[in-house]
C-alpha cells in the first residue's frame, strides 16, 4: 500500500493510509488475529456475515424497486460559518 506525502504534510499522509486500510478491512483482519477463533465460531461469524448481506442486498432491491422508501440523505456541514446576509444591518 502506497501513500503520496505531498509538502511535507505527514498528517494528511496518514489520514489518507488510516482510510486505505481501514477500506481493505486490515484493522478488522488485525483484531480477529489477536486470539484464536473455533471453527464453529468462525462459521456462524461467517454465516451471521452472509445473511447481514444478503438482507443489505434484499433492501437495496426494495427500494430501487420502490417498494421501501429510500433513505434520507445526510446534510453535511461544510465547517465554514454562513456568510452574513445582504440586509444583517
Amino acid at each position: 500500500m502506497q501513500v503520496i506525502v505531498r509538502d511535507n504534510n505527514v498528517d494528511q499522509a496518514l489520514r489518507v493510509l488510516k482510510k486505505k486500510m481501514q477500506r481493505e478491512g486490515v484493522f478488522r483482519e488485525m483484531k480477529a488475529r489477536r486470539s484464536y477463533e473455533k471453527p464453529s465460531e468462525k462459521r456462524a461469524r461467517q454465516k451471521a456475515e452472509a445473511v447481514r448481506r444478503s438482507r443489505k442486498l434484499a433492501r437495496k432491491q426494495a427500494q430501487r424497486e420502490g417498494l421501501l422508501p429510500a433513505p434520507k440523505k445526510k446534510v453535511r456541514p461544510t465547517g465554514r460559518p454562513a456568510a452574513p446576509s445582504a440586509n444583517a444591518a
